[in-house]
């Protein structure tokens, strides 16, 4: 960790720009530009790309959201997540509404789609909802987002990662750590032949720190994560049965083990394996990532990786309200993951092969 970091008070010297000065600077109506404000589907996708355009360069925010962005009084923090529809991103949410709701504050929750322009709109729609912090999910993000907090010197926080060097505030872990000590403890059990399927890279710095460090390890073996050992695939039970059923057509034998860039990808390639008379652990050991609630009830219980996303969640509420408050906070902060054991791995000498 780094030293602390002293925060200054938001400004409040440039002007918000005005919707006349938009709609001038697109050469479009008002209305126009209220449109794609409001109900962007209306609007034609060459207007409301200049519209945006304008908005993006002028920093135009409704009059309304200016003024709780100048007063700091609307006691609303945003938070944008990759999906809604994944438990451990809920978790997160939950801890960091209930932290924000001791202290008086309200929660706004938008969700990305993993789509970085879409995450720009979004953050555009919270500010025009007068949020005066910003919690978001990993570091690489669109430098128009980056660029839209500069100007309106809205205290965030990136979460679900940590790089001590980085030139924004984190709260999370490091991924491609977690990843490469859960790869190792494979090749403890003697595995070798190990594949992943993995998380969409593209956009995604979580999942390619995790792909990393799968081959870490592997090369610190004198090893590596071939190409057709590797597939990447949308976080979904489908996704992760459709991933298990490529790597099992890319080669006469199956891989030893299989490493899923979350628990649901993993969740997924035991249901593809079970379908084709595929023991688990007995003919292919796999792991996950995150450490759902569900991963413990299975049969046999998922092996993966704890990540205290209640945790990041609770810390991410108090930061941001520190730094809303002017107040001294530490720019960087890890939180630990753990390596949970369960019955969904065993040793490769003790291996039945297919």
């Amino acid at each position: 960790m780094t030293g602390p970091l002293k925060v200054k008070a938001p400004k409040r010297s440039h002007r918000n720009a005005s919707i006349t000065d938009v709609a001038l600077h697109a050469g479009v109506s008002t209305a126009s530009v209220s449109r794609t404000i409001n109900s962007p589907d209306m609007v034609r996708p060459e207007s409301r790309r200049r519209i945006e355009a304008a908005i993006e360069e002028l920093g135009y925010i409704p009059s309304g959201a200016a003024r709780a962005l100048a007063t700091r009084q609307s006691r609303a923090i945003g938070a944008i997540v990759p999906t809604l529809d994944n438990a451990i991103f809920a978790s997160g949410i939950s801890a960091l509404q209930r932290r924000l709701a001791q202290i008086g504050y309200t929660l706004l929750v938008a969700a990305s789609e993993y789509d970085p322009d879409q995450e720009v709109q979004e953050a555009h729609a919270l500010l025009s909802h007068g949020v005066q912090g910003l919690m978001l999910v990993g570091e690489a993000h669109a430098p128009a987002l980056y660029r839209l907090l500069e100007r309106y010197r809205l205290p965030f926080v990136n979460c679900w990662t940590y790089r001590a060097a980085s030139d924004h505030p984190c709260i999370g872990f490091d991924n491609e750590g977690a990843a490469r000590r859960l790869t190792e403890y494979l090749i403890d059990l003697g595995h070798r032949d190990i594949a992943m399927i993995a998380g969409v890279s593209q956009g995604n710095d979580r999942a390619q720190a995790r792909i990393k460090g799968v081959r870490a390890a592997l090369a610190a073996i004198g090893s590596e994560l071939k190409a057709q050992r590797l597939v990447e695939q949308h976080y979904g039970i489908a996704d992760g049965r459709n991933g298990m059923r490529e790597l099992l057509s890319r080669c006469a034998q199956p891989p030893t083990a299989v490493i899923g860039g979350n628990d649901v990808l993993a969740i997924g390639a035991i249901f593809e394996c079970q379908s084709r008379g595929l023991a688990v652990p007995e003919a292919i050991s796999i792991t996950g990532f995150d450490d759902l609630s569900i991963s413990a009830h299975l049969q046999p219980g998922l092996t993966t990786v704890n990540v205290p996303s209640a945790e990041m969640g609770t810390r991410a509420a108090d930061f941001l309200v520190k730094r809303i408050h002017g107040e001294t906070t530490l720019p960087h902060t890890e939180v630990e993951t753990t390596l949970i054991v369960r019955g969904t791995t065993k040793s490769a000498a003790t291996r039945v092969k297919p």
